[in-house]
């Protein structure tokens, strides 16, 4: 058996002896150990787990510590974090919708479509692109609560600047707020090779380079390198190269070399080659995705916005989205906000207006009446998911009408921009009025502000609108516009029912 198949055999051994994968809370390793947090310690097997060939010892601390040694652990790990991943996906299923019968449809019925139609979306999901843009949105997700933090102080800070208030704190806020974002690129390279399968550390060092002073003194292409150029692209490519390195060193060095080769090897030549090209590459392509983003909103604003607006739900259902978040990060990165997300998010306030307007419509289901009115403040704040999955998209029409609300305020926050008033956010993740502390542009809080607001109203009434009228045919109000059965509780008794007829 080959060294490999070695290492996925210990890999497999060890899950089936500490309970499963629905045990695993995390994984880790060490120089020599394998530490795993538990859900439920009394699960694992010791003695049996002892007596693997491959395991030197086990070792109980606040996780349990399985002493592998140098070299193996490193290579059992990446195959352990493979089969947990492999077994919990196997044992995700998809509910099927239930069958409506001939009764009312309520809320619920609503609700377990539209798990439905996730878990179906899911499935559908599951390509190889599309997998591959999820575990781009891992590496980046992780940063959204610092990128907030600091984006809310940032903001604050620049509003004291402007007012000319506490002229002595402002420094420190600017010190506090921009910390993260001078770094940001390690934290990349940092995740970068944990989801790729490398040693998280290494990916980070190899991703600091970028942001070291002293690449102003290395010269490329007749040009001398800036700090920080490339930025998160060049930070994501630099630690996937040196996860690409770092394998090919584990399957070839001798684990008696490997905690002294392998990050040495890794390190000097995914370090080398972001020197020497990708550091230039992808400040070419940061440069282009900026230049790009001012060109689309300043030549075509209003159409550019319909567009976005309107086309960002289905590219959340068909898993695109996530294809933005790099993208997202490198605008802010590069000039202090994102200008496309107050656009997408005009489709959360297409949500909300649809939803009011299913409100009004079936005014005799009670059911969905509860549930929207449930999901409307979440709806409000940014939280859409709710909404989509629990009255529009189950009921079909409703879905397509909120995609022409976020078009139409899409089109007004892009218009704007065309016009020279620049809309942006300084972190992504929230939407909604949880937007407002993050914006910024390039006129002041107090435009900026009222432009997001009135897109906002703008999405709300045309999505409230455009559902209102052309959400329902007649056959749907038919059915859906219809109180919910009582059920065996509320029914009066036949002794009752005899006694109201007397």
């Amino acid at each position: 058996m080959s060294d490999e198949n070695n290492h996925h055999a210990t890999a497999a051994a060890i899950l089936s002896l500490v309970g499963g994968a629905e045990n695993v809370a995390s994984v880790a390793h060490c120089m020599t150990r394998l530490r795993l947090g538990l859900r439920d310690r009394s699960l694992v097997r010791d003695e049996q787990l002892k007596a693997l060939p491959a395991v030197m010892g086990v070792v109980e601390d606040d996780t349990c510590q399985i002493v592998l040694g140098p070299g193996t652990v490193a290579r059992v790990t990446p195959e352990f974090e493979a089969l947990v991943e492999a077994e919990r996906t196997g044992a995700a299923t998809a509910s099927p919708a239930p069958d409506r019968g001939d009764g009312p449809v309520t809320a619920e019925a609503l609700a377990a479509q539209g798990a439905a139609l996730r878990a179906q979306r899911k499935a559908r999901n599951a390509t190889p692109f599309k997998l591959f843009l999820r575990r781009i949105a891992n590496i980046f997700v992780p940063l959204i609560p610092a990128l907030i933090g600091c984006g809310i102080i940032a903001g604050l800070n620049g509003l004291l600047v402007n007012l000319h208030w506490l002229p002595g704190v402002t420094p420190a806020l600017a010190a506090v707020a921009s910390g993260f974002m001078a770094l940001i690129a390690v934290f990349v390279g940092h995740n970068t090779a944990k989801e790729f399968g490398g040693t998280p550390v290494l990916g980070g060092a190899i991703a600091s380079i970028i942001v070291y002073a002293g690449v102003a003194d290395v010269e490329v292409f007749g040009r001398h390198l800036s700090p920080g150029q490339g930025g998160v692209l060049g930070a994501l490519g630099a630690a996937w190269l040196g996860v690409c390195v770092e394998k090919w060193c584990r399957r070839r060095v001798p684990e008696a070399l490997d905690v002294l080769v392998t990050p040495t090897v890794t390190v000097l030549v995914a370090g080398l080659a972001t020197l020497f090209g990708l550091m230039f590459l992808a400040g070419e392509v940061s440069t282009r995705i900026g230049d790009g983003a001012d060109r689309l909103l300043s030549h075509g604003g209003a159409g550019a916005g319909f567009l976005l607006g309107g086309l960002f739900l289905p590219l959340v259902m068909l898993g695109l989205h996530q294809a933005l978040i790099p993208i997202h990060t490198t605008l802010i990165e590069g000039a202090g906000f994102t200008v496309l997300l107050p656009i997408l998010a005009m489709a959360g306030a297409g949500q909300v207006g649809a939803a009011i307007a299913v409100y009004c419509r079936l005014r005799h289901n009670t059911s969905i009446r509860t549930t929207v009115k449930s999901a409307l403040w979440p709806g409000f704040l940014g939280v859409g998911e709710p909404l989509i999955y629990g009255v529009s998209l189950p009921l079909g029409r409703p879905f397509v009408t909120a995609c022409t609300g976020g078009a139409f305020g899409g089109a007004f926050v892009g218009l704007f921009n065309q016009l020279g008033t620049d809309v942006g956010s300084t972190a992504i993740g929230p939407s909604g009025w949880a937007l407002f502390p993050l914006l910024d542009g390039n006129h002041g809080p107090g435009r900026t502000v009222a432009v997001y607001a009135a897109g906002l109203v703008v999405g709300y009434v045309t999505g409230f609108l455009a559902t209102y009228c052309f959400g329902f045919t007649k056959a749907m109000l038919t059915e859906f516009d219809t109180a919910p059965a009582p059920s065996a509780e509320d029914r009066p008794a036949p002794a009752e029912r005899a006694a109201e007829k007397i």
